[in-house]
């Protein structure tokens, strides 16, 4: 049987805290006080809590996604968990290791060899090639020259840049920018990926093709990452699982059906009502688990959606088996499982009254989502 995967990175009880009128940011967290209570007295007092006693694990090979409104901490919790932002409580834990007793020696090596970030802003240097700004890390490494251009071809070739190697940033498109960026950070070979809204900036037809590249990257490389958007269809076509945020605080974290079928509060819900289940809802969120299968007609992967998996339902098929990548059989799928799927709507009743309680946090949404 194949191992567990281990946790890759991890946030223990961390804050991030903004003191008024003064240029020290660490915080002593009171024993025995509710967080949320803490939080709250931080804000009367005119503090700004940007992160509020998160916590979580992120396994290796897993795409964690960050989400919520502007100003919700998701940007803040990323540059904590690599200390481009101190946090003012709590640990941060790459492989074991706190990164907040890190030296800055140590952190700078850290952050050269384990560690690779793109940012909403493409940042390349503009009198730089594709191949040199790609190659600028290795160099900054002290790499040879034949070495990080050889690697720098690799990654160039692995993003779909084959033949712009020459070319200046100026002469690419938004999209061809960003692959720039997306290589330069995979060029250090980084255990640990951090993406902060990369996409936002793309057209809506390009921001779907740097997702498919994104996606077929990763098959390829199996990174760790952690990927920061406030797009809920961007965050469920994405991700293994999703951290929903609001006003520092982590609100629920779960894989893209948990967050869908089963949201944790009115404020999730807000996000999740529109999403077009067919085409999120994965063939093992809903397919019955047996150790002893009956035969499908047909299989399918256990990945795939449930909209893929509508397709194969030609009127002489009543069974689907459920196979994993490597063809072994999990389970089995029936047109009535997703017909049910489909009708479950993810507002549920039994909530009208948190939904009637939460009015103003739906209308502020609203307001951020149209601005």
């Amino acid at each position: 049987m194949p191992s567990e995967p281990s946790i890759k990175i991890s946030c223990r009880n961390v804050w991030k805290v903004y003191r008024r009128g003064s240029g020290k940011n660490q915080i002593a967290i009171p024993s025995g006080v509710d967080p949320r209570q803490h939080a709250d007295t931080l804000r009367t007092q005119g503090d700004i809590v940007a992160a509020a006693n998160v916590s979580f694990d992120i396994l290796e090979g897993e795409i964690f996604v960050i989400m919520g409104l502007s100003g919700s901490g998701k940007s803040t919790l990323l540059r904590c968990m690599s200390r481009l932002v101190e946090p003012s409580a709590g640990e941060i834990l790459l492989d074991g290791q706190n990164l907040l007793n890190a030296s800055r020696a140590e952190l700078t090596e850290i952050r050269r060899h384990k560690m690779g970030m793109v940012f909403q802003n493409f940042g390349l240097l503009p009198h730089l090639s594709v191949i040199d700004n790609v190659a600028f890390p290795l160099r900054a490494q002290g790499i040879s020259l034949e070495t990080r251009l050889a690697r720098a071809h690799e990654v160039i070739d692995l993003v779909g840049l084959k033949g712009r190697e020459h070319s200046y940033p100026h002469e690419l498109s938004g999209g061809q920018q960003q692959r720039v960026g997306i290589a330069r950070s995979l060029v250090v070979k980084p255990d640990i990926w951090f993406l902060d809204e990369p996409f936002s900036a793309l057209d809506p037809l390009i921001r779907t093709q740097m997702q498919d590249e994104f996606l077929n990257i990763q098959r390829s490389l199996n990174k760790t990452i952690i990927f920061v958007t406030h797009d809920i269809l961007e965050a469920l076509r994405l991700a293994d699982r999703i951290c929903i945020m609001k006003d520092g605080e982590v609100v629920q974290i779960g894989t893209p059906s948990e967050i869908v079928l089963t949201p944790a509060d009115a404020y999730v819900r807000k996000f999740t009502a529109d999403v077009p289940l067919a085409q999120i809802l994965r063939v093992d969120a809903i397919m019955t688990r047996a150790a002893a299968h009956q035969p499908g007609d047909k299989t399918i992967v256990n990945t795939a959606t449930l909209g893929a998996a509508i397709k194969l339902f030609d009127g002489t098929v009543e069974t689907l088996s459920v196979v994993d990548k490597t063809g072994v059989v999990l389970g089995n799928l029936n047109a009535l499982q997703i017909i049910r799927a489909l009708d479950q709507a993810p507002d549920d009743p039994a909530d009208k009254t948190a939904d009637n309680t939460a009015d103003n946090t739906a209308d502020n949404t609203d307001e951020l989502l149209s601005a």
